[in-house]
């Protein structure tokens, strides 16, 4: 009798999508925020807009550079650990071999089921590290393009996002009634990118629209409010 296969499923965002979703998250609230404030001072669309790409370019910068820094950091680290483990299996077999015992405990194998694994794996020595690197650390081998990638993702992202509460500046010449629309604009583009974002998150699409929306809206509230309040109310 056929059987219906069993289909699991789990978190499978990459790292791309993870990219986008830094970058497009503070896209759209900082460049919103700051249009929002100086908005509140009264100032004219045109030293909106100025700043609002200024902005746009360092953050974007800013965001891809600790981007790379971070895969960097990733790819050093892995590389580290590596030659830590490659020698320790090298000099010291016995203390990693009990490490191993150890591991394969922690998953509910008994001393003598797990020896005769440890044997086998101490005859493959490149094996026997990947198998530290992995259940012992924890860590997974780095794409080594990755830092460059991530850092190009972020950045772009950032400008996408930051440019959408920015267009309404960019296309009409009141500061007011481009705030209302750059409100309008953001906090749709805030609420899809929520439901996108917890989609691949694997989060219900309406609690996690919502959520992004009311974070994003607090903080052009929170800035608009505080220039205003410099600004004397005026």
């Amino acid at each position: 009798m056929p059987q219906t296969p069993h289909v699991e499923t789990h978190f499978t965002a990459s790292e791309f999508v993870r990219d986008i979703v830094i970058g497009m998250a503070d896209g759209l609230t900082v460049p919103f925020a700051l249009a929002a404030g100086l908005s509140g001072a009264d100032t004219t669309t045109r030293i909106i807009v100025v700043a609002g790409l200024a902005e746009i370019a360092a953050g974007s910068i800013a965001m891809g550079l600790g981007g790379y820094l971070a895969a960097r950091n990733d790819a050093d680290h892995y590389a580290s650990e590596l030659k830590r483990e490659q020698r320790e299996v090298e000099e010291l077999p016995e203390v990693e071999a009990h490490e191993v015992l150890e591991v394969f405990e922690t998953y509910g194998l008994t001393h003598a089921e797990a020896v005769p694994i440890v044997d086998s794996l101490r005859t493959r020595p490149k094996q026997w590290v990947d198998f530290m690197m992995r259940f012992e650390l924890g860590l997974e081998e780095p794409d080594p393009g990755r830092a460059l990638r991530s850092a190009s993702t972020i950045a772009g992202a950032y400008i996408v996002g930051g440019l959408i509460p920015l267009a309404p500046y960019m296309l009409m010449a009141s500061a007011a009634s481009a705030l209302l629309v750059s409100v309008v604009a953001t906090i749709l583009a805030l609420a899809l990118f929520g439901a996108v974002k917890g989609h691949y998150t694997g989060m219900p699409l309406v609690p996690s629209a919502l959520r992004t929306a009311f974070i994003g809206g607090l903080a052009a509230a929170a800035a608009f409010g505080i220039a205003r309040l410099v600004s004397g109310g005026k």
